[in-house]
């Protein structure tokens, strides 16, 4: 019996041993993969990559392409030595829903990752393929004592008179934009009475970290945005009466949920105070804290570039909807 226990004894902790090998190379292949990557997309568009280690020892991925949210993508694995991450993407074809599946395959080069797409088609045929880099980001610095941040002279980005300081980002679309009783507003309605699709504007200026404070007003339905750098959304959306989500008024489009609802009514003005120091951000909507001293994990959609590392200007959404916004002053911080 002695004989037998032992002989059993011996055989389970060889099949758990043989489970845990696998498990620990795939863990040790995967390590390099894990953390957070800036993307340049193909044509040069800004995304951002996230690969997050399981307990069980799997990996988990989230990914930003070009515009809209951080979605998490279907599968993330490591196969002969690349990251492989597969998402897929439901489209309408004769009435009927049909999904392509994208496969995007990653190896290491040094701190940079060499990426290609491969998408195909219900039909299993190759539809799309392209090339592209992504780049590790650093880990975030320690949350900032916003207490001892040193703020330089104030910058009024706003003249109230005409549209000095700014241009537009897309000279091929409508500009909407015009400067009249201190107000920069855009009314994006075209002459036959449709909504037009109009132009982004930026800051000719370009700044690191800083405090905005500005005042903004949005109609019933209302969406615009403040970009921070160029890479960090501040969401401007009505959504008063709303639970709290990572779309809403004064959210981190798509990252950071605001944690309190401080909105108000569609047509009213409202105060956003915007700090962000070391990747850190804080709102504070209408007198409220919705946002306080958070990590930002990378860009959101629409950034003009995934480079979370370099001076950027402000711009302000302008291909959705009305907006108007007043007294807007930007501190920067002195380092």
């Amino acid at each position: 019996m002695k004989n037998t226990s032992f002989l059993l004894a011996c055989g389970l902790a060889a099949a758990s041993l043989l489970q845990t090998l696998p498990l620990h190379a795939a863990d040790t292949a995967a390590a390099p993969y894990v953390g957070r990557w800036a993307l340049t997309l193909p044509g040069g568009g800004a995304g951002w990559l996230g690969v997050e280690a399981q307990p069980d020892g799997s990996l988990k991925g989230s990914l930003l392409w070009g515009g809209g949210s951080v979605m998490p993508v279907s599968e993330t694995k490591v196969e002969e030595g690349a990251l492989v991450v597969i998402r897929k993407h439901n489209r309408k074809k004769d009435g009927k829903n049909v999904q392509h599946v994208e496969t995007l395959t990653a190896k290491l080069d040094g701190g940079r990752l060499a990426l290609t797409t491969r998408t195909v088609n219900e039909d299993g045929k190759e539809v799309g393929k392209a090339e592209f880099t992504g780049k590790k980001i650093p880990d975030l610095p320690p949350r900032p004592d916003l207490s001892k941040v040193k703020f330089g002279a104030p910058v009024a980005l706003l003249n109230g008179k005409d549209m000095t300081g700014w241009k537009v980002m897309n000279e091929k679309a409508p500009n909407c934009w015009k400067v009249a009783d201190g107000l920069l507003s855009n009314r994006v309605k075209g002459p036959d009475g449709k909504n037009q699709h109009g132009t982004n504007i930026r800051t000719e200026a370009e700044f690191e970290d800083f405090n905005l404070k500005t005042d903004v007003r949005v109609p019933q339905g209302g969406n615009s945005g403040i970009y921070l750098r160029g890479i960090y959304e501040v969401q401007v959306a009505e959504t008063f009466g709303r639970p709290v989500d990572s779309h809403n008024m004064g959210a981190l489009y798509s990252r950071i949920t605001p944690a309190v609802a401080a909105e108000k009514p569609a047509g009213e003005w409202q105060t956003l105070d915007i700090t962000l120091v070391d990747r850190h951000l804080t709102v504070i909507l209408n007198g409220k804290t919705i946002i306080d001293n958070q990590p930002v994990l990378g860009c959101t959609g629409g950034a003009m570039t995934s480079d979370e590392f370099k001076p950027g200007p402000l711009y302000l959404q302008g291909d959705h909807t009305d907006v108007d916004y007043r007294n807007m002053l930007l501190t920067p911080v002195v380092k």
